[in-house]
């Protein structure tokens, strides 16, 4: 199969879909892998490096694209990408097409093949290729939201772990999955109060385990966050809908409770956000004030740790990706439940149930799976 892996060109997305090593495992199986001249540098990755693991380097995007028959990338394609892709195209990446219209309906009329990074799914319910990034993510909050809490950029001006003689901050964590997890490990070992919420109760049991002391598990409900959003210092919004929009659980009324210099760090902005009052922004102008709190809600939060995020995305997504190029998406899917359930849009039809309702659109099975 002919492999494309386009630079990056979304707002400080240093990203790139695919490693040497990823480029290697795939050439020796005899796939032709082409990429886009100087795609890796940002993740710390040589022309140089991917010709070596056998890659054929393009000058330009349009030559990726022209020639390839499947795309890998990290972001969604963006407006000036959209007529790069083609009917039949196979692309496989981040989408989260609930959350934005405009690409849902460029998907549809390309006609292209589009399978996420984020719907693919195992038996147990997990998303293997959102779980790493959703770990970069999640203790990145913390350190954003440690950040932003300093008075010199409108923080209260409050140090996370406190000093001796000093009481700590205190971290409210809305959602215990992947990314509430990391951010309660990544809080707690800097010395927060950390509270985390969930409806869950299976969730916060194991939470209560494997969590310290200074973490406290609660059941999510409007009166909780009413009452725990008056004392917190930072808010990390971290609640998952695979495929769908997060469900609005803070909002702008709340914001009133909440103390002047407060921080709120919305994770879940790249499905809609969890947060009313919170809309995408990008690492170049990170942050806003709505009634005295911060509100940071970058949508590619590990795109500013690129060599990092981009080795943990290769180590997840290069299994589904030889499968995809061995045996063709139809033949990968149908013999591949978790890849059948990463497929949202089949030559201009919408085959994830939560895209359709997200936009009142008509929904098809995908009818690939056995």
């Amino acid at each position: 199969m002919k492999i494309g892996v386009p630079k990056e060109i979304k707002n400080n997305e240093n990203r790139v879909a695919l490693t040497p090593a990823g480029t290697s495992t795939l050439t020796k199986r005899g796939h032709k892998v082409y990429l886009q001249k100087g795609a890796g540098k940002e993740s710390g990755f040589t022309d140089s490096e991917y010709k070596k693991a056998g890659a054929i380097i393009k000058k330009d995007a349009a030559g990726v694209y022209g020639i390839a028959e499947m795309i890998m990338k990290v972001k969604e394609p963006i407006k000036q990408e959209y007529a790069l892709i083609k009917k039949d195209q196979l692309v496989f990446t981040y989408f989260h097409f609930a959350s934005s219209q405009p690409l849902t309906k460029a998907m549809l009329k390309s006609k292209a093949v589009c399978l996420a990074y984020e719907t693919v799914e195992l038996e147990d319910g997990s998303l293997p290729l959102l779980v790493p990034m959703s770990e970069v993510a999640g203790r990145m909050a913390i350190q954003q939201g440690a950040r932003y809490l300093e008075k010199p950029v409108k923080g209260r001006g409050v140090l996370l772990g406190g000093v001796p003689g000093v009481p700590p901050g205190r971290v409210m964590i809305i959602g215990g999955g992947v990314v509430g997890t990391q951010a309660a490990k990544m809080a707690a070992g800097l010395g927060a109060q950390v509270t985390i919420l969930d409806i869950n109760l299976d969730r916060l049991r194991y939470l209560e385990d494997i969590t310290p002391a200074n973490v406290t598990t609660i059941y999510s409900s409007e009166y909780n966050i009413r009452q725990l959003i008056k004392e917190s210092d930072l808010i990390i919004g971290a609640v998952l809908i695979p495929g769908a929009k997060a469900p609005k659980l803070v909002t702008r009324a709340m914001l009133k409770k909440m103390r002047a210099g407060a921080v709120i760090v919305d994770v879940a902005v790249d499905q809609g956000g969890c947060i009313e009052t919170c809309r995408p922004t990008t690492h170049a102008n990170p942050t806003f004030i709505i009634d005295d709190v911060v509100h940071y809600c970058v949508a590619n939060m590990p795109g500013a740790v690129p060599y990092t995020s981009t080795l943990a995305l290769t180590n997840a997504t290069l299994q589904y990706a030889v499968q995809l190029a061995d045996k063709g998406w139809e033949k990968a899917c149908a013999e591949n439940v978790a890849l059948c359930k990463g497929l949202n849009i089949v030559k201009g039809k919408i085959v994830y149930k939560g895209v359709a309702d997200a936009f009142g659109l008509k929904y098809e099975e995908a009818g690939c799976a056995n």
